[in-house]
């Protein structure tokens, strides 16, 4: 019994595979920059630069993108200096929703990256303490992508990070450009 439900079910898979492929549309479709305002767990806020590449979609509205930010969050209290970066790479997968009005295009998503976190601690008079470690992250986000021009779009999001040890709110503004016709 448990072989023949594998069997139908390894057909299906088989038999829709090719209709999934034929709606894809993957490619290095645009790339962008993006500025954000990161308020990670236990630290202070902070600024933060990322780039981006849309690589089309891998199903009707469901879009794929690869991103790597950069924050750095620096304190000096006392004289004891310390700081905390992280350099995050990762994928997202964004569900674009149709709207009536083709301008407007909001989106949810959700990716995985990996996380190159970075601790220093500098004592007067007892030196530095460095510690580095990689963790993966899930990313939960959303957000709004309108058309400035013909080839570039202007994205509004926000993404919250859930890493061990460094969780993450993130407002970004972004641009986009569109590559090809």
């Amino acid at each position: 019994m448990k072989r023949t439900v594998l069997l139908l079910s390894l057909a299906a898979l088989a038999a829709t595979a090719p209709a999934a492929f034929a709606q894809s549309d993957l490619g290095f479709k645009r790339f962008g920059g993006a500025l954000g305002y990161v308020d990670p767990e236990g630290v202070g806020s902070t600024f933060s630069l990322g780039i981006f590449a849309d690589h089309g979609t891998i199903a009707p509205h469901i879009g794929l993108e690869s991103h790597l930010d950069y924050w750095k969050q620096s304190e000096d209290v006392f004289g004891t200096g310390s700081s905390l970066r992280d350099i995050a790479l990762g994928v997202r997968s964004k569900y674009l929703f149709q709207t009536s009005n083709p301008k407007l295009r909001p989106f949810v998503g959700v990716g995985l990256g990996m996380h190159f976190l970075k601790a220093e601690v500098t004592v007067p008079g007892f030196g530095s303490f460095e510690a580095s470690d990689t963790k993966l992250g899930l990313d939960l986000g959303g957000g709004l992508s309108t058309p400035v021009s013909p080839k570039m779009d202007l994205l509004g999001e926000t993404w919250f990070g859930f890493v061990d040890t460094a969780n993450t709110f993130t407002l970004r503004a972004a641009l986009s450009y569109k590559l090809g016709s």
